[in-house]
């Protein structure tokens, strides 16, 4: 009796698993991932553009890389009938208009890719890269970014 109660609670605990992993590959869980991503990417470029932490070549560089590389794998995180779910922030504008928003991803994407051959080198170089592809990360969530 015990082992059948014990194979009960290993096979409930395998399917909670499997869902939860199933989970992880939504393209709604995908795209909230790289968004935190570029969001702390972007933080830390922040903290040394603020004088909060100290300048450091390796971490803008790492930021940047990592904000372009998110911009271009975001675009493909948005296929039909991911539109709801999982709590996106995704407005329906994207698929409304998906070449607008590729091309919004694309611009992010320039614009690190800008930032990062020319690597800023002293904490007003990265305050100037903070502004540049904040703003751009700004354009984009004012159309395509559900306000909660």
């Amino acid at each position: 009796m015990k082992l059948g109660a014990i194979a009960l609670v290993g096979l409930c605990l395998g399917v909670g698993m499997a869902g939860m992993a199933g989970a992880a590959d939504e393209p709604q869980v995908v795209r909230a991932g790289l968004m935190k991503k570029a969001g702390g990417a972007l933080g830390a470029m922040a903290a040394i553009a603020k004088g909060e932490k100290p300048y450091d070549a390796a971490t803008v560089k790492t930021s940047l890389t990592t904000l372009q590389d998110v911009a271009k794998a975001f675009p493909e995180q948005f296929p039909k009938g991911s539109e709801t779910g999982f709590n996106t922030e995704a407005s329906p504008k994207i698929w409304e208009n998906m070449d607008d928003f590729k091309a919004h991803a694309k611009k992010l994407e320039t614009a690190a890719a800008t930032q990062l051959a020319t690597l800023p080198a002293d904490q007003a170089g990265v305050g100037a890269a903070v502004k540049a592809i904040g703003g751009t990360c700004g354009e984009c969530h004012q159309i395509y970014r559900l306000k909660r």
